[in-house]
């Protein structure tokens, strides 16, 4: 079975959340859950999260989005693409976890495992 890692970063882009699903559910279908709770002024994100009902939840936590609008969206929603450059600090805590080779080769069979070893590399991360 395939699984997809969700992960929520902080403005350093340390891993604070992580969340890992099916390989074949959406994004956006898991994003409420990975944001809940965490105090932010931005959520980034990119197209594959842009969804009303996420947006609703962002404004309701209190903080802004900065998602670019999907493509099929009929009526555009600008964001700050000056605040959305940072959005390259998740890509980087991927970068960084590939570095382990269990991770980047995908050893584990169960998404239990998975995130186990997720998490720790998520500790290795933090402890530098």
């Amino acid at each position: 079975m395939t699984t997809k890692l969700h992960v929520a970063v902080d403005g350093l882009g340390m891993p604070v959340r992580f969340l890992v699903t099916p390989g074949q559910a959406g994004d956006v279908t898991h994003a409420q859950a990975l944001i809940a709770g965490l105090p932010a002024a931005h959520v980034l994100a990119d197209r594959a999260y842009d969804a009303d009902h996420f947006r609703a939840a962002i404004d309701q936590a209190g903080a802004k989005a900065a998602i670019p609008s999907s493509r099929s969206r009929a009526r555009r929603i600008d964001h700050d693409p000056v605040i959305y450059k940072e959005r390259n600090l998740v890509e980087r805590f991927f970068n960084k976890a590939k570095h382990f080779r269990r991770i980047a080769t995908r050893y584990e069979q169960t998404a239990r495992a998975y995130l186990s070893m997720i998490q720790l590399v998520a500790a290795a991360i933090w402890s530098r």
